[in-house]
């Protein structure tokens, strides 16, 4: 989106008509800004992904309550969980599940 310069309205779009090239105009006073055939690009900027951090991290499960429900990835029998209101109030808490298997430690949630 590009903004008038003048009056900071919303230009409109023009396409190439009878020769004139197509360009960006502001309906609300005479700006016009005519559009380049040839539009090089200055300089790429690579995306570097973010990290995610865990909603709940292994200090949060050390002294949590544990439950009789298997691990989907390793099905050992025992997991410690936390309970937290993630969406409105009148949705169900969603559970965080950890496996207490040491050489699992894997992290799940349940609703």
């Amino acid at each position: 989106m590009e903004f008038c310069p003048t009056c900071g309205t919303l230009l409109q779009y023009e396409m190439t008509y009878m020769g004139r090239p197509s360009r960006f105009f502001c309906p609300t006073c005479p700006y016009v800004c005519y559009i380049e055939k040839n539009v090089k690009i200055k300089r790429k900027q690579r995306l570097v992904r973010k990290e995610i951090e865990p909603v709940i991290s292994q200090d949060d499960m050390k002294n949590a309550p544990t439950a009789e429900v298997p691990c989907p990835k390793c099905n050992h029998d025992k997991a410690a969980y936390a309970e937290f209101q993630t969406r409105s109030a009148d949705e169900p808490a969603t559970i965080f599940y950890m496996c207490l298997n040491d050489s699992c430690r894997n992290q799940w949630r349940d609703g």
